[in-house]
């Protein structure tokens, strides 16, 4: 077999060249490798099958894969879904077809970023997987529920990659250390600066690290301070897709906050959102959704207040608005909380749409005109302000023909404590009218 653990690595990127070669070598994902675990099974299994591997970037997917094929003394056959199309998957099974015929070889076939490949395309796959002729390995960033066909899907294993801790991205640095970068001396700042800058992906810290080699020896320094860390690396963008899961995980992470009363949490999830590029004028639209969702009328102040907070960042912009979304997200959290509004409005919502279009009783009816008043519209409708209390005791606001319903049902909570006892008091003159007539 020939493929990357063969070749010479003294040019290669240090990623390379600090691959593993063996899964005890692996830095991270103790929940699938360690002992008794699932893929330290898989690979003492003897017989490969096709997975999926989901995890974010530069947490092992691709060398995981690799070795994989290391250790069943298999074909590694690469293939990228942002530069492959069909005729690049057909050559592979043909090339599979010939190393199992000629060699008799088995190959893992290794698809990284399949979520790229649409409904066709992953299809392409299926023939071959099932007739054994290549090993399935899918490498992907997105939920595969969503991103992978479901015929593919129920046929492969689904693994959980997780990102890098600080200790293990601390224990990588001292791997690359040793091996390629003893000639450096970094502060203890800049080495914590720099396991942040990585942000749980190896990849991106070994890449840094060569950087910041290459700098160093460029500028003849020796030691690697903060100062120089800033100077060499570009400005710190967190892991952060806008369009992908994480970063709806984020915004459900916020709401939660925001629903569960903690405003640090809360801070938190805006800021990570912020650092990593979120748009804030996103964010301002969906903090305004949280005050009406899970505030509403408890506290009225909130929605207000998280419309001013949107307003302020289009008049300021960043960074000077983004205070005003931090302010409301804070005053969110705090608030009291009901959704009772939310629940109420979707109740509604839901006998609107199984029932049928009924009539509007005669004296709910405007009567602009003389024959709309011959025809009773408006006929004995009584004007609530010239009731007592300004309430019309008994009145029924619905169509004649339905049945009695109850959509909004206050807390006990802020304002809503007080919209209850109202509500309370004016059902019991209901209840009174009605026993008197």
């Amino acid at each position: 077999m020939t493929d990357l653990f063969d070749s010479p690595l003294t040019a290669a990127p240090l990623a390379e060249r600090l691959r593993p070669t063996n899964i005890d070598e692996v830095i991270g994902q103790s929940h699938l490798l360690g002992e008794g675990r699932p893929l330290r099974l898989a690979f003492q299994s003897g017989k490969p099958h096709s997975m999926i591997l989901w995890g974010p970037p530069g947490v092992g997917k691709t060398t995981l894969a690799r070795l994989m094929a290391r250790a069943f003394d298999a074909e590694f056959m690469p293939i990228s879904a942002v530069l492959s199309g069909v005729k690049d998957i057909r050559e592979a099974i043909a090339q599979a077809q010939q190393m199992q015929q000629m060699h008799g070889r088995h190959t893992i076939l290794f698809v990284d970023e399949v979520h790229r490949f649409n409904k066709s395309q992953q299809d392409a796959f299926l023939p071959f997987v099932e007739q054994g002729l290549v090993t399935f390995i899918g490498a992907t960033t997105e939920n595969p529920s969503f991103e992978v066909n479901n015929a593919l899907l129920s046929r492969a294993q689904v693994y959980v990659l997780q990102a890098l801790s600080a200790e293990e991205l601390a224990q990588l640095f001292e791997r690359a250390s040793l091996a390629a970068l003893a000639d450096l001396h970094f502060s203890s700042e800049a080495k914590e600066r720099l396991i942040g800058y990585a942000d749980g992906d190896a990849r991106r810290l070994l890449n840094a690290l060569e950087q910041l080699h290459t700098a160093a020896q460029t500028a003849g320094v020796k030691n690697i301070d903060s100062g120089f860390l800033d100077n060499t690396l570009a400005q710190n963008l967190r892991r952060f897709d806008k369009g992908g899961e994480a970063f709806y995980d984020q915004i459900s992470a916020l709401h939660k906050s925001v629903r569960g009363s903690n405003p640090d949490a809360a801070l938190y999830w805006l800021v990570r959102m912020l650092d990593g590029g979120a748009d804030p004028r996103y964010l301002s639209r969906r903090i305004v959704r949280m005050a009406w969702e899970d505030i509403g009328l408890a506290d009225p102040r909130a929605i207000q207040l998280t419309q001013d907070a949107a307003l302020t960042y289009e008049r300021l912009g960043s960074p000077e608005g983004e205070l005003a979304l931090a302010q409301a997200v804070l005053y969110l959290a705090v608030a009291p909380k009901s959704n009772a509004g939310y629940l109420a409005y979707n109740a509604a919502r839901a006998w609107v749409a199984k029932d049928g279009s009924r009539e509007v009783p005669l004296h709910l009816r405007n009567a602009p005109t003389k024959l709309m008043k011959q025809l009773d519209y408006g006929k004995d409708y009584r004007y609530a302000h010239d009731e007592q209390g300004g309430y019309a005791a008994g009145e029924c606001y619905f169509p004649d023909d339905m049945p009695p319903v109850s959509f909004y049902h206050p807390t006990e909570r802020g304002l809503e404590a007080k919209i209850a006892e109202k509500l309370a008091r004016l059902q019991a003159l209901d209840k009174a009218a009605k026993s008197a007539t």
